[in-house]
């Protein structure tokens, strides 16, 4: 059985990533973990070094949360038909988001998360926020980024850039080969070339690439290109993707994208779901 954990805040992009889960696991046995981590907007020194319960407020904060959790389970009993593959958890935590997901996933065995995305004003690109990308950082467990105001498609055409520098195990591509098996889909694994031949470690590790999905609709795509971003933007777009997927490798281009450039410069011209899988599952 699935384990997908669903972090809220009860905004209409939370809303948008639980039904993106909902959708896509339709057919799966999954046990979904709504999860919402409050702190008090105003509290004091003494708040924060004594015992929270003793002054009244983390209790009232608390009831606030969980009954916004059970209104939650209500809407999804509104808006989907009953599953009997589907079973839902709430969780009201005081906790930061980032300390909260990583308690979580250490106290249950969860396999994925979804959070939604705001997109920039104005704009269908999605410049993600400093939670967005510390999760991305800092959560050893592969993230499903869900852009706001994305209507469920199923994942047919996936995009999957890649540098070609590690050697993938079948534990880090698991939920990808689930993710292309059960939807059928094609996966376009894409190398961002700036004018040099592969080498022969990348060549190893695009023949193994190959085997571990020899059963799916493969396809590598050699693009010659200066711009990783751009290059990625362009084919998203050309190629009609639906979901983008990246390997969070360290010393990689990923992490050039995301770590070092302020969060201001972080701007794929997404409109499409973004799964990130840490290497070190």
């Amino acid at each position: 059985m699935k384990q997908i954990l669903l972090p809220t805040d009860f905004s209409e992009n939370s809303w948008n990533a639980i039904t993106y889960a909902i959708n896509l696991y339709k057919d799966e046995e999954c046990t979904f973990h709504l999860f919402n981590a409050y702190t008090p907007v105003i509290y004091n020194i003494e708040y924060v070094l004594g015992y929270p319960a003793q002054f009244g407020l983390a209790d009232a904060i608390r009831n606030t949360s969980q009954k916004n959790l059970n209104t939650l389970i209500t809407k999804i009993s509104n808006e989907f038909e009953p599953n009997p593959n589907h079973k839902f958890e709430t969780y009201a935590r005081f906790n930061t988001l980032i300390s909260g997901i990583k308690e979580f996933i250490d106290e249950h065995d969860i396999d994925l998360i979804f959070m939604g995305t705001k997109g920039a004003t104005g704009a269908k690109e999605v410049l993600f926020g400093s939670n967005t990308v510390h999760i991305f950082k800092e959560i050893k467990c592969p993230v499903v980024a869900i852009p706001s105001g994305f209507a469920y498609e199923a994942p047919h055409e996936i995009l999957f850039p890649t540098d070609l520098n590690a050697m993938y195990k079948h534990s880090t591509l698991k939920i990808l080969k689930e993710i292309v098996l059960s939807n059928n889909a094609r996966l376009n694994t894409m190398h961002v070339s700036t004018g040099y031949e592969l080498t022969e470690k990348q060549e190893r590790n695009k023949a193994q690439l190959e085997s571990m999905f020899e059963n799916s609709a493969f396809l590598f795509h050699n693009i010659k290109a200066m711009d990783i971003t751009n290059a990625i933007n362009e084919f998203q777009v050309k190629h009609k993707i639906n979901l983008l997927v990246m390997i969070n490798n360290k010393h990689s281009f990923f992490e050039n994208i995301f770590f070092k450039n302020t969060i201001n410069q972080i701007g794929f011209h997404l409109n499409i779901p973004f799964l990130v899988i840490p290497t070190e599952l």
